[in-house]
């Protein structure tokens, strides 16, 4: 069993950067891709950034494109996620997630292990 960590969550101020981590643990220790969703509420999730195992393939989804900056380090079983310009439609839950079942990766339903969710707010 697969176990996911986020941390880095908080109150912040529109227009501040905020970095988010996830630590990953357990078996199996398939090579995987990973990424990050996000649930606003009263809305489903979304995919907000998805890296492959060894970082070279990134995708964004377009609400966060040259805001937020995906990356990992193997080597640490890490995944960080770098936001700059926060609004307030970016407050959410955000997830780290792992094992992609199926395509496209945006979709939650593909994603077979979840962190259990940390909490970004933006005030305007």
């Amino acid at each position: 069993q697969v176990q996911l960590v986020e941390s880095g969550g908080g109150l912040v101020q529109a227009g501040d950067s905020l970095s988010l981590s996830c630590t990953r643990s357990g078996s199996p220790t398939r090579h995987t891709a990973m990424a990050w969703f996000r649930q606003a509420p009263g809305k489903e999730r979304e995919g907000v950034a998805y890296i492959s195992f060894m970082g070279g393939d990134t995708r964004y989804a377009d609400a966060v494109k040259g805001r937020f900056t995906i990356s990992r380090n193997n080597a640490k079983n890490t995944m960080q996620l770098q936001m700059n310009s926060l609004n307030s439609e970016d407050t959410a839950i955000y997830y780290c997630v792992s094992y992609q079942d199926n395509e496209p990766w945006s979709v939650a339903s593909n994603w077979r292990y979840w962190g259990q969710g940390t909490q970004v707010t933006v005030s305007s």
